[in-house]
């Protein structure tokens, strides 16, 4: 039964996943979509947890201070969404779970940082994402200079126009 489930994943799980480590300072490229258009989101932030490296539900938690307030988001890291994990930053912790950095705001939140080869460990892109992500800078290009890109006031005010209909 257990072999018969990792075959399973094995279909779906991503060939290269980047070794991200709780202290981490992460770059995480996701795919968000809204109505009929797609969009490629970036969320910077430090790694404050890790979950289950080796299995195919592996996740991790990203935590940045946007206009002064704490912002949270689990990202799992095989998810066709998640386009690309990017390490920027790597910093001596000795927790998993680093919750004390909720509390703290300002130079008691900053972590030692640590040198490391960031090419060798940033060097596991999958193929395919990184395909997907072009075809859309594409398409998002392709829209712009045929002028049939609507920014999406326009596109706001179009179906208000249409509800009144």
């Amino acid at each position: 039964m257990f072999d018969l489930i990792q075959k399973v994943e094995q279909n779906y799980r991503k060939t290269k996943v980047v070794d991200v480590r709780s202290g981490d300072t992460v770059r995480v490229h996701q795919k968000v979509k809204e109505g009929s258009k797609e969009r490629v989101q970036v969320f910077e932030g430090v790694v404050i947890r890790t979950d289950r490296k080796d299995s195919l539900s592996s996740s991790v938690t990203v935590r940045r201070v946007a206009s002064g307030v704490g912002v949270e988001k689990t990202y799992l890291l095989h998810s066709p969404l998640v386009l690309k994990v990017e390490v920027v930053k790597r910093s001596k912790v000795r927790r998993k779970y680093l919750t004390y950095l909720r509390e703290r705001s300002g130079k008691s939140a900053r972590l030692t940082a640590v040198a490391f080869d960031k090419n060798k460990v940033n060097a596991a892109a999958d193929q395919e994402a990184e395909a997907e992500l072009e075809h859309i800078k594409e398409e998002l290009a392709e829209k712009h200079e045929s002028g049939e890109y609507v920014s999406d006031a326009e596109e706001v005010k179009q179906a208000e126009k249409e509800a009144k209909k």
